[in-house]
């Protein structure tokens, strides 16, 4: 066996594609010798040979012309690709590179040409208008209406023909324009919207779009960077990377160059993937797939597969089953009638094609047309684009409708939500002057935050946005504040620590997971008072943080103890620390979700969320929550 699956694929796709053509060509073929048999009758007896040949022909152009058309159209649709095998998270860096003939200071400028020439090569042309024109004429009803057209002609009615063929060009030439011209506005906002991404080439780095990276690009990724393709992680410091986009997990995922062991895309730390965002640190990695090749491209080209018919298309493909059979009966009873009075089938034929021909509606895919397309214009008042309009009517058929929770219902960003003492959570509006003095100790051990550049990390981000508002500031409850020192965050320490100069001496200030923080917590501060921490208050202190956690909020601990003058800031100093409190950061509601909710089921439909978290579904026994930094 061959290993061309995109040759076989092909294959199995012109099976399909070609008993479509045998269909159409066989009622060419009959609708030709019907139409040749009455223009025969119509004309001079010496011409009627020539009169059915001459219609045999045209029949056989036709389904010459339809067979070509969609053998063009199948070996122009963009092929769906193939699910990749190479494993590139599980080989070495060094490997990599070999395997994509790349380098760490980049491709070459020809390289680079010569790779995006053989990456555009299969991508479908733009649509145009003849295209899209002969797209809205393969509808069910337009070979009823091309007969019905014929027959007129045949018997001498070249208006009533020229009437049916206006009606069918003009409602496909509408339909098709505004095709093309939604087509061509998308083509514009994703030219807008494209990603912008930090190649090297020659070893310099350049700004290009993510149309422009080829397999083997080595990029450079910072905070708040949009993934412009799937990467294969060369160098990364403190990296972490907010995939919700593609897995649906509101939590930052930690990268790292190592090769790992993963089945499944979550595992795969390090792996970059496109569409997903950088939440902190910096990164340079290799691009080893773009465009519909990626894991998000893949989904997409998916979901563009043909549907099945639905709704108004679905009741228009049988329409005709239902009426040809009326109107050959209605044409057969007048012939049939005339004969019976005495006069000669060819003075009948007249009368019996032109009640057949009136019995075809030959307005109705132009009426059908017209109201999508004015559905279509309503839509995009409101902002959005319908490139078919025959999806406006199968999305009012809908009466269930299924979303995903993370970035759907909720934002997708981190907020600081509420302040603990040690017990419940309290919101930002209700704080009390402990819990704020806990806030100010966590911004305290805060990276202080620069306009030039943003925030590293998205706690930190959450935490200065959520002080912002209560008007609560580092120097609340320490005045004359300075910092001296810091410990930045690292994913094997999960915590940061600063020392800064107060008035009254030198003040350590830590914030990170629960678990870190509160082993190395010996006190805890109370408003009466520091007093003793044991393992016992310790395990208490832990369910109270889990407890907080399985709310589906992200936990934070918040610790300080004053330093001895001369004392090193090390993380075997981070000791001895008095515990204050917690700190809970979750993913907000959207303000428009209730409210769209509540529309949806007033009109009937039926909402289902789409969650990754199997507790949400069936009821079992709750699992130990991860406690994440």
């Amino acid at each position: 066996m061959g290993t061309d699956l995109e040759a076989a694929g092909l294959i199995v796709d012109a099976v399909g594609v070609a008993a479509v053509v045998d269909r159409d060509s066989h009622y060419l073929a009959a609708g030709g010798s019907g139409v040749g048999a009455v223009a025969a009758l119509q004309g001079p007896a010496g011409r009627a040979t020539a009169r059915v040949l001459a219609v045999s022909n045209s029949a056989g152009a036709v389904a010459f012309c339809i067979g070509t058309w969609r053998a063009r159209q199948l070996l122009s649709r963009p092929l769906t690709p193939p699910v990749t095998q190479i494993p590139w998270h599980l080989m070495p860096v060094d490997r990599v590179m070999e395997r994509l003939r790349s380098r760490p200071e980049g491709l070459s400028a020809q390289e680079a040409t010569a790779r995006g020439a053989e990456a555009h090569a299969g991508k479908p042309t733009k649509l145009s208008l003849p295209h899209a024109f002969i797209e809205e004429l393969s509808n069910p009803l337009t070979p009823i209406l091309a007969a019905g057209a014929a027959l007129a002609a045949a018997v001498g009615s070249r208006t009533d023909a020229a009437l049916v063929a206006a009606i069918a060009a003009v409602s496909a030439l509408v339909g098709g324009f505004q095709q093309v011209r939604t087509d061509r506005a998308l083509a514009e906002l994703f030219a807008q919207s494209a990603i912008g991404a930090c190649v090297r080439r020659e070893g310099r780095e350049r700004l290009v779009t993510s149309g422009d990276l080829v397999p083997g690009d080595v990029i450079s990724l910072g905070p708040e960077d949009v993934v412009p393709a799937d990467c294969r992680l060369l160098e990364a410091e403190g990296l972490e990377v907010d995939e919700s986009s593609l897995t649906g997990e509101s939590l930052a995922a930690s990268k790292d160059p190592a090769p790992v062991v993963a089945p499944d895309l979550t595992g795969r730390r390090s792996m970059l993937y496109e569409g997903t965002t950088v939440s902190a640190g910096r990164a340079v990695a290799v691009v080893v797939a773009t465009g519909s090749a990626t894991e998000a491209g893949r989904t997409l080209a998916t979901a563009r597969q043909a549907t099945p018919e639905t709704g108004v298309e679905a009741r228009l493909s049988s329409l005709p089953r239902a009426s040809t059979p009326i109107a050959l009966g209605s044409a057969v009873a007048v012939a049939l009638s005339g004969l019976l009075h005495g006069r000669p089938l060819s003075d009948n034929l007249a009368s019996a094609v032109n009640l057949a021909v009136a019995s075809v509606p030959e307005g109705l895919p132009f009426l059908v047309n017209a109201a999508q397309l004015a559905a279509a214009r309503r839509l995009a008042d409101r902002g959005a684009l319908v490139r078919n309009p025959r999806t406006i009517e199968a999305l009012g058929r809908a009466d269930v409708l299924c979303f995903d929770k993370t970035g759907t219902l909720t934002e997708g960003t981190l907020e600081l939500s509420g302040v603990s003492a040690g017990e419940s959570a309290a919101a930002l509006d209700r704080l009390d002057p402990p819990r704020k003095d806990i806030l100010a100790a966590a911004l305290r051990a805060t990276p202080p935050a620069r306009q030039s550049e943003p925030m590293a990390h998205q706690t930190d981000r959450a935490i200065v946005d959520g002080a912002r508002g209560t008007k609560i500031t580092a120097r609340t409850g320490a005045p004359r504040g300075r910092r001296t020192d810091d410990l930045p965050f690292e994913p094997a320490r999960a915590y940061h620590a600063t020392v800064g100069h107060i008035g009254g001496g030198v003040l350590l200030s830590v914030k990170g997971a629960p678990e870190q923080v509160v082993s190395r917590c010996t006190r805890r501060r109370q408003p009466e008072g520091a007093l003793p921490l044991d393992d016992s208050a310790r395990r208490a202190l832990a369910a109270a943080a889990e407890e907080l956690a399985a709310a589906g909020r992200r936990v934070l601990a918040v610790a300080e103890r004053r330093m001895k003058t001369g004392e090193e800031l090390t993380d075997e100093g981070v000791q001895g620390l008095d515990f204050l409190g917690f700190l809970t950061l979750g993913d907000p509601v959207r303000d428009s979700a209730a409210p769209a909710t509540a529309r949806l089921r007033a009109a009937g439909v039926h909402t289902v969320m789409l969650t990754g978290h199997s507790a949400a579904v069936v009821p079992r026994p709750r699992p130990r929550p991860r406690i994440w930094w």
